[in-house]
């Protein structure tokens, strides 16, 4: 009979499994693997590492043009950032698939985590093992009194402890006592904050929105928080589409940046005056000194001093008397020096070509530097200082059509080239002017530079989820600082009662028959790390609980 049915079994043993098994056991092994704590490591240090080319590289959320120069300087790597998604590396597929694997770990690895350490809390402690001396710490000693007294000793001696006594069989007493659950209870409490705090930064990214506006420091430009369409760059979250917003209006009164004599810069300075909620009903305006990291909060908004910079102000008269005056912001070249680059555009007067084909190939287009501090080496002109006390420009004068009325998007800071390529757009005049010169062209248009403003670069930025960020941000720094605190450690006394029998007279009621009362107590330490101090600790309170000569042995901790 065994013989016969031993193949049948076997057989079935080591039958295939089938394919649904298979697959359960692949998707089991892929959660175990991706909810281990390891895993959460490894994705923790990928997304700080992903985050890096965000710092290192332009994004566009943030500043398009510098990613469009950025392209065109880059002319193998750039297009491929592009494709790659680096220019938007925190909206990235890449990105946010290391986001959501991190919590989804982080989830998976704390969940059973803070079901253990619950289950843990209501378990007693072990019990005591059988050989103390084996023990990293040891101490061991023979004291007056009978082992219910010291027992009672020793429990008041580790009041605040999570105790258990146990008797064994021949008058045994051990107690055994654990501290340091608070270790354990940090450490979960650092990971429930650092998932908090993925949630919250999510959740803010989809209920905020972040835009930038350019505003000319002349105490007349201004912007109100009502539309997308205000602002020159404007990022909504999935679930904000520019209709909600809140409606406030801020004006720019002056500007004022303060440099250290090495002329790197100190401060920036702006004052403002603003209105919101009742005010735009009354006309009332309040007013606030705006500075670097120290934004005007008005109606859960925030609004940041990011920069400035110089707007040159350029007039053009044609040769029928019409006059177009432009000030439009540079962009900065040199941070040091703030030698800056753009383009502005002027449309002729529809009286003088009154057709759209006539206008288009008599627009004037102006390109080049600004230098706030003008220092000409030859007819090359850079800037030496950040501020403005002989401000210049170096520019070229283009007449043709400059593609202002195609309805193509374009940058405000340079010319098309493709204009300039095809020769629709031709090089008129090339010049070098300060403040007040101008320079006449062949047809008698006369280009004229008056100076320069300074503008301020705003950031108004709603995150609904601020404070809960703060809150989870602050939460995980405690726990972590409770885990690398607290030590883990737990204690084991064993109490043998030991009869002597050269005890006093009968009649000193030390016991019966007048045998004195003794009792061995052996004490045993155990740190679950190996943590400073924990030695120390041990030596004191066996001090305390053995009263007489008292043989004490520390070994280091065992694997």
């Amino acid at each position: 009979m065994t013989s016969k049915e031993g193949p049948e079994l076997t057989a079935e043993t080591t039958a295939t499994p089938s394919p649904i098994r298979r697959a359960a056991a692949t998707v089991r092994n892929l959660w175990r693997s991706l909810t281990s704590m390891r895993t959460a490591l490894v994705l923790l240090f990928l997304l700080a590492l992903a985050a890096i080319p965000g710092a290192l590289v332009p994004q566009r959320s943030l500043n398009s043009q510098k990613v469009d120069q950025y392209i065109a300087d880059h002319k193998h790597i750039g297009p491929l950032f592009d494709t790659l998604q680096v220019y938007n590396v925190f909206g990235s597929s890449w990105f946010t698939a290391i986001y959501v694997l991190l919590f989804i770990s982080l989830v998976g690895c704390i969940t059973p985590r803070v079901a253990e350490h619950f289950r843990a809390l209501r378990t007693p402690p072990v019990r005591a093992p059988r050989r103390l001396s084996r023990l990293p710490h040891h101490a061991e000693s023979e004291v007056e009194g009978s082992a219910e007294e010291n027992a009672d000793t020793v429990r008041a001696a580790l009041r605040g402890w999570r105790q258990e006594t146990r008797t064994e069989p021949g008058g045994v007493i051990t107690i055994s006592a654990e501290r340091g659950y608070l270790r354990e209870a940090g450490n979960l409490v650092f990971h429930i904050a650092l998932v908090g705090v993925l949630v919250t930064v999510a959740m803010g990214k989809i209920f905020g929105y972040e835009g930038n506006v350019i505003i000319i420091a002349d105490g007349q430009g201004g912007f109100c928080n009502s539309s997308p369409a205000m602002y020159d760059t404007f990022r909504a979250g999935l679930k904000e589409d520019g209709t909600g917003l809140h409606p406030f209006c801020v004006e720019v009164k002056d500007f004022k940046a303060d440099y250290l004599p090495n002329g790197q810069a100190d401060m920036f300075t702006s004052n403002i005056r603003y209105q919101a909620e009742t005010d735009l009903d009354s006309g009332t305006w309040h007013d606030y000194q705006l500075k670097v990291n120290d934004p005007l909060r008005v109606d859960g908004a925030r609004v940041y001093l990011q920069g400035h910079g110089f707007a040159p102000t350029f007039t053009v008269t044609f040769p029928d008397g019409s006059v177009r005056t432009k000030t439009l912001q540079f962009a900065p070249e040199e941070v040091q020096t703030f030698l800056s680059s753009g383009a502005v555009l002027f449309d002729p007067p529809g009286e003088l070509y009154p057709t759209l084909a006539e206008s288009r190939q008599h627009q004037i287009a102006i390109e080049g530097l600004f230098a706030p501090t003008a220092v000409f080496e030859g007819t090359l002109l850079t800037s030496g200082a950040p501020t403005m006390t002989d401000p210049a420009v170096a520019i070229d004068i283009y007449k043709g059509d400059s593609g202002l009325d195609s309805g193509r998007a374009q940058s405000i800071f340079r010319l098309d080239p493709r204009m300039i390529d095809q020769g629709r757009l031709v090089k008129q005049e090339r010049t070098n002017l300060r403040a007040g010169e101008s320079v006449t062209l062949e047809d008698g248009t006369v280009v004229s530079f008056d100076g320069a403003q300074e503008f301020v670069n705003l950031q108004v930025s709603y995150d609904p989820t601020q404070v809960w960020v703060l809150v989870s941000a602050v939460t995980m720094m405690a726990g972590m600082l409770v885990s690398l605190v607290i030590k883990r450690r737990r204690i084991w006394a064993r109490i043998t009662p030991a009869v002597m029998a050269a005890g006093p007279p009968p009649d000193s009621g030390d016991g019966p028959d007048g045998v004195e009362r003794r009792t061995v107590v052996e004490l045993g330490g155990l740190a679950r790390t190996d943590h400073a101090g924990w030695g120390e600790e041990f030596t004191k309170l066996s001090k305390r609980l053995l009263a007489e000569e008292t043989r004490e042995e520390q070994r280091p901790p065992q694997a």
